[in-house]
């Protein structure tokens, strides 16, 4: 790898989850309590606990409290939005996640409207989408947001630049969008049914891979000096016989070669994740006790 193309998003999590630490410091002195976050784990799902056990140490790491709140698989969607309730009333909670996927038999999008939109630190909700879509005060899902840190913090201003984002989720993609507008970005949103997707590609001065489609975008798709930002984390077979890996959704080793600058996976967007989401429940706390946003976040 040549080290001065690579986007560290870990080093860039870790100095995002300092700051964070110094905001949750003062938010304590003004207010005198922590912030807390909410994390709802329906079912076993091995990858899904994994991630809620980070999430609750990473919490803790920057003096916010912690609930887990761990239900059986067969919870009923009546249950679980009673839950979600509890939280939305709780005054010691500032944010709530509901892990997905949820369980066969519940409804991820009846759930996530159950959510108080101010307490939305995935920015999944209606109200939320909304207002991150006509530039008002939303709270934001955390893989764009965390991108569009990583690439202004390598780009600097994004004024006039020419983004394609492929995929067109709701989690990443749409949002992705919106956030480039905001930064006065030229905008294509790029999907499946795109006609010439190299070349559209080729256009772009930056890239933003989100399809869960392995080694999908390859290195002469891209403009020579394109910054890219892969979002896709996809397990694939492994040269070791019965092991796997992880790849994005870009073809890595083509377009290091191309680009200017390109997130690895891992460590890449993934790491900026949890920290967006520590980042995002701090500023919904500041919100609901009437105070600023925090600087430098």
């Amino acid at each position: 790898m040549a080290s001065e193309k690579i986007i560290d998003g870990k080093a860039f999590a870790a100095a995002l989850r300092g700051r964070i630490a110094t905001g949750v410091a003062a938010f304590k002195a003004q207010t005198g309590r922590a912030p807390g976050l909410a994390v709802v784990l329906v079912g076993e799902d091995p990858a899904s606990a994994v991630y809620v056990r980070s999430k609750g140490k990473a919490c803790r790491e920057v003096g916010m409290e912690s609930f887990e709140h761990r239900l059986p698989a067969d919870t009923t969607q009546e249950t679980l939005i009673e839950l979600v309730e509890q939280l939305n009333d709780n005054p010691a909670v500032d944010g709530i996640l509901v892990q997905l996927p949820l369980p066969d038999g519940l409804d991820d999008k009846k759930v996530i409207d159950m959510i108080d939109p101010d307490k939305d630190v995935d920015g999944f909700h209606p109200v939320n989408a909304g207002r991150l879509a006509i530039g008002a005060n939303a709270l934001t899902p955390c893989t764009p947001l965390g991108s569009l840190m990583l690439l202004k913090d390598r780009i600097g201003d994004l004024s006039g630049k020419e983004a394609v984002v492929i995929g067109r989720s709701n989690i990443v993609g749409k949002p992705m969008a919106q956030l480039l507008i905001q930064e006065n970005a030229t905008v294509t949103l790029a999907h499946s049914r795109t006609v010439d997707l190299p070349a559209v590609i080729r256009r772009a001065d930056i890239v933003v891979a989100a399809v869960g489609r392995p080694n999908m975008v390859r290195g002469d798709w891209l403009k020579p000096g394109a910054v890219v930002i892969d979002v896709g984390i996809n397990r694939i077979a492994s040269d070791e016989p019965g092991k796997t890996r992880l790849v994005g959704d870009v073809a890595f080793d083509e377009a290091e070669s191309v680009a200017g600058a390109i997130t690895p996976v891992p460590g890449g967007v993934g790491p900026m994740t949890i920290a967006v989401l520590l980042r995002n429940t701090l500023v919904a706390a500041s919100r609901r006790e009437g105070l600023a946003d925090p600087e430098g976040l």
